[in-house]
């Protein structure tokens, strides 16, 4: 599992960032499910929002 944390931006652009800047790279030898999850605590309305996606496949 990889995850990024965000604050008051989006859930979607930690994943995004997740890949862009191909965190799973050190994770290459890794043969099992890896899961990307982006997570964004909100901190007007005190809220988060999570997302989580299988990834495609490690690089």
């Amino acid at each position: 599992m990889i995850i990024e944390l965000k604050y008051d931006k989006s859930a979607d652009g930690a994943i995004r960032q997740i890949r862009e800047k191909r965190y799973d790279g050190a994770l290459s030898h890794y043969t099992g499910i890896l899961l990307l999850v982006g997570i964004n605590y909100d901190k007007k309305t005190k809220e988060h929002e999570c997302e989580i996606e299988r990834c495609k496949g490690v690089r």
